[in-house]
Order: structure tokens, then sequence, then C-alpha cells
């Protein structure tokens, strides 16, 4: 189902009229790159927050179709080899498109993964929608938890108690839906935080019109 940008107040509906931010399913979501160019996809991981818990889980390796820098080797563990016969993107998408349709993107460091999210669409011929609606965990525990030394992924999971196996995607989406979870415990709201990304022109385009 297509998502249509109709803002009454500050609340974005989708075309049969439901709220992306009130009706409670996000989609965190992490992704992994090859290399610097960060504009193909590694890795991806996804967990869907519905009903006040993680509801479902899914990540995997993805053939990125391009080369890998020695950085990114050493970051995330993922070689060539790893990729060889793995899902490439615009098969993936296949699968991930009514997914990320189905709720609010949630990503921590959310404009990076994004960005890497539209170049890959780009890159690939593929056109989804022109704008997406996001929130950041990590603009999230900047303004709810303002005491942290920094609130990089590692450092939340470690205050909160999280497992982590930073820069896994499946660890790092679930991590971030737990991290999402906690805000929403306190009984924070979720509109002030959302904001919405150009996916043609690959930048944040800003909060929404209140």
């Amino acid at each position: 189902m297509p998502v249509v940008y109709e803002q009454s107040g500050d609340v974005l509906r989708n075309e049969a009229g439901e709220s992306l931010v009130t009706k409670g399913r996000y989609i965190a979501f992490d992704v992994e790159t090859p290399n610097f160019r960060n504009d193909r996809i590694s890795a991806i991981g996804v967990a869907v927050v519905e009903n006040g818990t993680i509801t479902e889980q899914f990540s995997t390796l993805v053939d990125p179709e391009t080369h890998f820098d020695r950085f990114n080797i050493e970051l995330t563990g993922i070689t060539p080899e790893s990729v060889r016969n793995k899902p490439a993107f615009p098969q993936l998408w296949q699968e991930l498109e009514p997914l990320f349709t189905s709720g609010l993107l949630v990503a921590h460091n959310a404009p990076f993964d994004l960005s890497v999210l539209a170049k890959c669409l780009q890159d690939y011929g593929i056109f989804w929608q022109p704008m997406v609606a996001y929130a950041c965990t990590c603009q999230m525990s900047r303004r709810l938890l303002p005491r942290l030394p920094n609130h990089r992924l590692n450092t939340l999971c470690d205050y909160l108690g999280l497992e982590l196996r930073h820069h896994e995607a499946g660890s790092d989406s679930l991590a971030c839906g737990e991290i999402l979870l906690r805000c929403l415990r306190t009984g924070a709201s979720l509109e002030p935080f959302v904001r919405l990304y150009d996916l043609q022109k690959i930048r944040a385009a800003g909060p929404l019109k209140r």
C-alpha cells in the first residue's frame, strides 16, 4: 500500500487513513555497506515493533555486486566470500518493500541508513516513493537521556543493558527496536521526533509542519 503524506496536524497517514505514528507499528532497520561510496548494501537487518514488543526479526547478507574496501571488511567482518550466492538488492527489495511500507521507519543515526537505502534504490533504478517518514533513536535518546557521554548505539546498549554485536545488521536493528521501546515506555510521544526524508534528493527534508 503506497503511503500518502497527508498531514493532519503533525500526523502522517497512509491512503487507508491510518496514522503511521499512532498505529503503533515501527520498522527498525540497519544496513551495512561494502565500501566508502555507501550506495550499496552488504547486509540488512529489520526488527518490527508492534503492540509494545518486537514481533518480527529479519536479517540477511546481501550481494552488493561491487567491490569491498578493507575498512568496511574490518568494520563489519563481511567479505566478498561472505556474500557469494546471497541475494542482490533488487531481489531482496521485493520482500522488503511491503515491510518497509507497513509502518514508520526507525533507525539509529537514521539519515545515514536512509541515505544508503536511497542511493541503492537509485543505483538500481528502483522507484519506491519520493518521501519517507522516519524517526531516529539517536535523536530521541539525546533528548530523553541527555546526561550520557554520547548516544552511539553501543553506549546506549551498555547503559540500558542490551546485548549488542555492533555492526552486525541483525543485532543493530534489534537494538534499535529495543531502544525505541525503552524511549516509548518513558511515556514520551514519538510524534515530535518524526521527520521526512527525501529519497530523490537524498537528504533529510526536515520536521513535519505543524
